[in-house]
């Protein structure tokens, strides 16, 4: 059953009727298969290009859909209940496009933005590096500048859409002033000596592509720092706290559609003459999982509002990962439960997703590190 919503206008309502039909139309039949064949489906990403799906929280005079963040996330939410690769690739690269948006020059927005937000680019995050995850400060990838070029050295880890994206957000060290010698580029997929290494065997979201990326004298044009020198932590972290709350929204998706299986399965399923639905210990359960999907939706769209009225969110965004992507795991472990056996087949989608919840606890900052930021927001208040 669709999920009932309080949207803002008619104009979002109308939006996330799109969505459903766009998800039930174009994503929910070919997920299953995709994902087990591990291809990309970058025809989705130029669909959801042309239905104006990714610049939705960007201004509309660079081609953006202007929505508010508590609109864009529930359009994720949306798409990650039928497609789980394609809600994580809209929130990466909607986070590609964040520095671009608040932090570039007029002019520098005004030359990139609108092909970016308008749907005719796929954008990649460049943060990660073997030695430098959870630390992002200790990344050692080095960008020299000589004249109207860096000259970009070094490698980066775990990039969702390495090898695809058409431009990367690239953090890299202009000075060795440990976190203020960071500085962000905007670096055009296309560039010489950029290359993407084999992508990694992962145990879910196999049909999205994340590789390594190697950077061998790569010249990347003066005109593309985005800030000033030395802005790349802040931006990145900027960044981040706006990307958390899009793996949320995602992993909210997730765990409805998990709990949807598990409902729809438990009124279909008989055992001992009645439907299994009817057993207590499969209602509480199910009970639970409802709980916590709502509850998790509850994190997520109050960091979203306040970000949208213009608060200090960063506490909200930690807080909203924490919960809705621990509850995603919960979820969906739970679903393969509810369907015994045939939840620990490929025969239905529940084992899926529960290999898909496991890297939400990890990706854009792990959930220790989200409890770690809660506690300091504690510690500061």
């Amino acid at each position: 059953m669709p999920v009932h919503r309080l949207l803002p206008t008619p104009e979002a309502t109308d939006l996330l009727a799109l969505t459903r039909e766009i998800a039930r139309d174009e994503l929910a039949g070919r997920a299953s298969a995709d994902e087990a064949a591990e291809t990309f489906p970058r025809d989705v990403f130029r669909l959801l290009g042309e239905a104006g799906l990714l610049g939705l929280p960007y201004p509309e005079e660079y081609g953006g859909g202007a929505q508010p963040y508590e609109v864009y996330l529930q359009v994720l939410e949306e798409l990650s209940s039928a497609w789980m690769t394609v809600g994580v690739g809209l929130s990466v690269h909607t986070m590609s496009c964040f520095p671009l948006a608040h932090f570039g020059t007029p002019e520098q927005k005004q030359r990139w933005l609108p092909e970016m937000v308008g749907g005719g680019l796929l954008g990649a995050f460049a943060l990660s590096e073997p030695h430098a995850g959870s630390d992002a400060a200790a990344l050692t990838t080095r960008a020299v500048r000589q004249d109207d070029t860096y000259t970009v050295s070094g490698a980066k880890a775990w990039i969702t859409h390495g090898g695809v994206a058409d431009f990367y957000t690239l953090m890299a060290r202009t000075s060795d002033d440990g976190a203020r010698g960071i500085s962000c580029l905007l670096v055009d997929g296309r560039t010489p000596g950029l290359t993407a290494g084999t992508p990694e065997h992962k145990m879910g979201l196999t049909g999205s592509l994340t590789t390594p990326l190697y950077f061998e004298d790569a010249p990347v044009p003066a005109e593309r720092l985005i800030g000033n020198e030395g802005d790349g932590l802040k931006i990145a972290l900027c960044a981040l706290d706006s990307g958390r709350l899009g793996i949320a929204a995602c992993a909210v998706g997730l765990a409805q559609a998990a709990l949807d299986l598990a409902v729809d399965y438990a009124k279909q399923r008989r055992q001992f003459g009645r439907p299994i639905i009817e057993f207590q210990g499969v209602e509480f359960l199910l009970a639970d999982m409802a709980a916590a999907v709502q509850s998790a939706r509850a994190t997520y769209l109050d960091g979203a509002r306040r970000r949208d009225a213009g608060l200090p969110f960063g506490e909200q965004a930690s807080v909203a990962k924490l919960v809705a992507t621990d509850a995603a795991m919960k979820v969906t472990t739970d679903a393969v439960q509810v369907l015994g056996g045939a939840g620990y087949t490929r025969d239905f989608p529940a084992e899926r997703f529960m290999r898909e919840a496991k890297v939400l606890q990890i990706f854009e900052g792990t959930n220790q590190i989200q409890r770690m930021l809660i506690a300091r927001h504690l510690a500061r208040a």
